[in-house]
């Protein structure tokens, strides 16, 4: 009766088998579970660091653009144009501003700055574009060359800038000082709109807008 007992009060060879089935079960969907809650941390961070990088991108070329201007203020015996300008499209811009910040305190270099916002293919190569902006801290006459170039948004799907005309009361996909029409002003305002991928695959549109503070030339 006891062998009877103890043979009773063990286990098959057939339940240790589902025992084990069950829990190598159990510990493959814990360990599913922690992977997809790893995953939507990972998603959630990409998907704040995105947000983070629009606004800051569009906050700052707000700032830069509030701060455009022209100056009469030039050599006009040595240069033909004024180096001051701005030139606007609607994919992109560049213009003179006097947002610049001086990194090193004894650097010579004045508030004034050229600077550049173009779209292009993003530098990882991965076929996706980015906002790249491009600062020259010398206002000469060649604001086409030289600066230093950085991405300031990257997964970019679009990038949309319009200009707001005051005699048409509307607004307008170009801006150029440089042309007859606009030489001696600046537009009043400039929208800004930027779409970006975020990291779950869906697409974000962010806008901004800027209020240009000196739309005529200073003549000092």
């Amino acid at each position: 009766m006891s062998a009877r007992r103890a043979a009773a009060g063990g286990f098959t060879l057939l339940e240790v088998l589902i025992a084990m089935a069950i829990t190598a079960a159990v510990g493959a969907m814990t360990l599913g579970a922690f992977h997809q809650v790893d995953r939507a941390q990972e998603i959630a961070r990409a998907q704040g660091d995105r947000y983070a990088a629009a606004r800051l991108a569009l906050t700052r070329l707000a700032r830069e653009t509030s701060m455009a201007f022209l100056s009469e203020h030039y050599d006009k015996n040595r240069l033909r144009e004024r180096p001051t300008l701005f030139r606007g499209r609607e994919e992109g811009l560049l213009f003179t501003t006097q947002a610049h910040r001086r990194l090193l305190r004894d650097a010579r270099e004045s508030d004034a700055s050229v600077v550049e916002y173009t779209l292009e293919s993003a530098p990882d190569g991965g076929g996706e574009q980015a906002l790249f902006r491009r600062e020259k801290a010398r206002v000469d006459e060649e604001p086409e060359r030289e600066g230093r170039k950085d991405v300031v948004a990257d997964h970019v799907t679009g990038f949309r800038v319009q200009y707001w005309d005051a005699k048409k009361k509307d607004w307008v996909r170009e801006w150029n000082t440089r042309s007859v029409e606009r030489a001696n002003e600046l537009p009043a305002r400039v929208r800004f709109d930027l779409e970006v991928k975020l990291a779950d695959g869906r697409t974000e549109k962010f806008s901004t807008e800027a209020r240009v503070a000196l739309t005529r030339p200073l003549d000092f």
